[in-house]
Order: C-alpha cells, then structure tokens, then sequence
C-alpha cells in the first residue's frame, strides 16, 4: 500500500497487519491484567475493545481503512468523552502500550515516530482530573 504521496506506509514499513495485530494483542493482553485500566472498558471481553483500536490502528498508519468502513469517521476524542480518562489511566495506558511496542521490535525509527504518536493521542484523550 502507499501513502497519499505515493511513497510506502508506515504500515507496510513496519510489517502491515502482522505487526500491528501483535501490538494490539500484547496491549490488550496486559490490559487485561491490569485491574485499574481494565475497569475502563465495559464489555465483559476484551476481543472487540482489541479489534476496534487494530482497525484504527492500522487505518491511522496506511493499512485497509476497515475502521472507516465499519465504524464511520474515527472521532476520537469524541468516542472517549463518555469515559471519564484521568492523567493517572493515561500513564498506565501508554505503560502497556510502550512494553507492548517493546515487543514488536521496530526500527528505532520507527519505533520513535510510534511512540510519540501514542504520546499525543493519549495526552488529547485526558477529559478529567484525578479523584480527591
């Protein structure tokens, strides 16, 4: 696949699907283990918490744009508004998601590009203060 430029993605730089779906599914696996974080997400299994933010993923990077197909504009700060998302849950989210990205083993850099995007998404998700 190339980028609007004509130039390769960086999905298809760092390995397409296969990589991303291990991001996803580390992330998630130590999600899971993590009561705090996990208490965010409502459904009783976390495999379509997992497949939303693959889509979204992938499609963000270049990948098959499923995510749009399936769910419309991504939105999202929007999609968060209604979960309250402290500072203190964002630092555990992106604490899973860097040793999650640890895993794949990404060109440092890429592995940096990466990082700092998950940086910024996070820091916009922030919509409440911690409770007293």
């Amino acid at each position: 696949m190339t980028d609007d430029r004509g130039g390769q993605s960086f999905y298809d730089q760092v390995g397409g699907h296969e990589t991303f779906a291990a991001l996803i599914h580390e992330f998630y696996r130590r999600v899971a283990g993590d009561p705090e974080l996990r208490a965010l997400y409502p459904e009783e299994d976390l495999g379509p918490a997992e497949h939303r933010l693959l889509i979204f993923m992938e499609q963000y990077w270049g990948g098959p744009r499923t995510y749009q197909a399936e769910r419309g504009h991504p939105r999202l700060r929007m999609r968060h508004l209604p979960y309250a998302v402290t500072p203190s849950q964002r630092d555990r989210w992106l604490r899973h998601m860097f040793a999650a990205v640890d895993t794949i083993n990404l060109p440092e850099a890429h592995d940096a590009v990466l990082r700092d995007y998950l940086v910024r998404a996070a820091n916009m998700l922030v919509n409440a203060e911690e409770p007293s």
